[in-house]
């Protein structure tokens, strides 16, 4: 074979390699998994609550099959239903959102938004992810958020928008203190509840919010938070097997891309964290993509169920 022979043999295989890595990562995209994860943040003598995190949905009208999926963790029978936020894609996909929570609605819950729940989805310079700069949005949002906002508040379930609120799910007293999407600085801790200062008479204090910075999670933690819930990072969405996330797409580092974490990490993973007493974090890869990058590779779509149950003594 002669010299350019070897050349066209060698670009060949390595088109026919991407084309199969391509139609890989656009298949995984679509298998939906269920995450099981057990959290011990309760007070003494409490039953496990079954908390169940939904985030990063990017709902476009054609994912009939991701509505059913959703639809179909109602079965689960969760005590807690919170919500992280980058929900719709377009604005005709907010009845497709309303309707794969239509029957998760019947259970206590909560929501924040993140910035696909203001601005539509556009086409952008996906080399800005990789090197973790925000991609631009409209000036004016053009995302009927009300719409979603009213169909989740009517309802019955919290808003968290810079928000506070106090549910009752599983048999106990649940504060929640939630902020809108830090990705573009439209997030503002509230204040604290005058009616319950120092979450009196809580069980728990949980934090949500859809993109999970540090400065966030801080104040979460220092405002009581046992354990943070966001999204926004899909995990990644295009990982190595053996290695994990290259980017968060927030100033978590990589590792911390999806999963449950102790809050702070251990010494020395995060540079200048405040050394506040120890909590959890829990960011899930969430179960879309945008519509003009469906793909991911070693990191399927996720929801997650969380078990939360009584802290060891001490």
């Amino acid at each position: 074979m002669t010299l350019f022979g070897k050349l066209a043999h060698t670009a060949s295989a390595i088109a026919a390699a991407g084309a199969i890595g391509v139609g890989y990562a656009a298949a995984e995209a679509h298998w939906y998994t269920l995450r099981r994860r057990t959290v011990p943040v309760l007070p003494p003598g409490a039953r496990p609550l079954k908390l169940l995190h939904l985030s990063d949905l990017h709902l476009t009208t054609r994912q009939h099959r991701k509505v059913a999926w959703v639809r179909a963790l109602a079965r689960l029978e969760p005590d807690l239903v919170v919500v992280t936020g980058d929900n719709m894609a377009f604005p005709a996909a907010v009845a497709m959102v309303l309707d794969a929570t239509a029957q998760l609605t019947m259970r206590p819950g909560a929501f924040v938004f993140g910035s696909n729940d203001y601005f539509a989805a556009h086409w952008g310079n996906p080399f800005l992810y990789l090197l973790g700069k925000k991609q631009p949005h409209p000036k004016v949002p053009n995302l009927p958020t009300e719409v979603l906002r009213a169909g989740w508040t009517d309802a019955g379930w919290a808003d968290l928008n810079n928000q506070r609120a106090r549910l009752h799910a599983g048999g106990l007293v649940i504060d929640l203190v939630g902020v809108d999407d830090p990705h573009y600085g439209f997030d503002a801790m509230p204040a604290p509840d005058a009616a319950h200062p120092a979450h009196e008479g809580a069980d728990l204090v949980l934090g949500v919010a859809h993109a999970p910075y540090r400065r966030v999670v801080d104040e979460m933690v220092a405002d009581g938070a046992r354990l943070v819930l966001a999204g926004h990072t899909h995990g990644g969405q295009l990982c190595l097997p053996g290695w994990g996330a290259l980017v968060s797409n927030c100033d978590l580092p990589p590792r911390l891309a999806k999963g449950l974490f102790e809050w702070p990490p251990s010494a020395g993973a995060l540079a200048g964290t405040p050394a506040q007493g120890k909590a959890f974090l829990h960011v899930s890869a969430g179960l879309g993509t945008s519509p003009y990058a469906p793909v991911r590779f070693a990191c399927r779509p996720e929801a997650s169920l969380l078990t939360l149950v009584e802290a060891p003594a001490g």
